[in-house]
């Protein structure tokens, strides 16, 4: 069987976890990521990587994840429950569904995920993939997965700021993470290179309030290490701090200038 979700674990016990995305798709990459001893490999299949709706291309991150006891973040082009479902079933287990602006939004896409749901059934079928190990319909699995799963909301634009409470009030919520830039686009009046730092910085601090005041643990990303201890002193659980393009531009890009002079 399956070891536990320890990205879940982490947040239920209050604790901060760290993560870096991998831009390449690479089951090389997030099996290193492992070995540095991160927490999590954020994979965003919004803006990248192969189809979501491709299980096999799943089945080799899931299993370089497993070998290097790492958790991925799973972040979704859209939030659908066709699609939460497939990526759930090829071994996920935690999961972040974007372009949310209401509460009804977020709770079809939470609700797919889930066998039982806010005290009913839920909406998430049956089927043979790599989380139920092969096997389909399995009492153990099924009564077991959905202590595993974990399914989170993006806060990335201004309507979603605007129901933050109704947002978060949504059943089964695991997480939200705060898209600076896409908040800042939102905001923009519809001029999308204009500057609003001040009414984003607003629309974040509400956000990270509100999470801290309903419990639901809360996420940015921080790359500069002072910078994310102190989103960690802030009430921030889960925190990104690079990835694996960035890293390569930056450290290569110093030695190159260097040699080059």
């Amino acid at each position: 069987m399956r070891s536990e979700n320890g990205f879940r674990r982490a947040l239920e016990h209050g604790e901060t976890v760290l993560g870096a995305s991998s831009e390449t798709f690479s089951p090389t990459v997030i099996e290193t990521f492992g070995r540095l001893g991160l927490d999590y490999v954020w994979l965003d299949f919004e803006h990248g990587g192969p189809s979501p709706y491709d299980s096999t291309a799943f089945e080799e991150f899931t299993r370089a994840a497993e070998a290097a006891d790492i958790e991925l973040l799973v972040r979704l082009p859209a939030p659908e429950p066709p699609l939460v479902r497939k990526v759930l079933d090829a071994g996920v287990r935690t999961v972040l569904l974007p372009r949310i602006e209401t509460a009804s939004e977020l709770r079809r896409g939470i609700e797919a995920a889930y066998f039982a749901y806010d005290g009913d059934v839920g909406n998430r079928g049956v089927g043979v993939g790599r989380s139920g190990e092969w096997a389909g319909y399995v009492d153990s699995f099924v009564a077991g997965e959905d202590d595993e799963v974990l399914v989170g909301t993006m806060i990335e634009n201004e309507r979603a700021v605007e129901n933050i409470e109704e947002i978060l009030a949504v059943p089964q919520l695991g997480f939200a993470f705060v898209g600076p830039a896409d908040l800042e686009i939102s905001m923009s009046a519809g001029d999308p290179t204009a500057k609003n730092h001040d009414a984003v910085t607003a629309a974040i601090d509400r956000t990270l309030e509100a999470c801290l005041a309903a419990e639901i643990p809360i996420g940015r990303i921080r790359n500069d290490p002072a910078d994310a201890q102190a989103a960690i002193d802030a009430g921030y659980q889960i925190v990104r701090i690079g990835g694996d393009i960035s890293s390569v531009r930056e450290v290569l890009g110093d030695r190159l200038d260097e040699i080059r002079g």
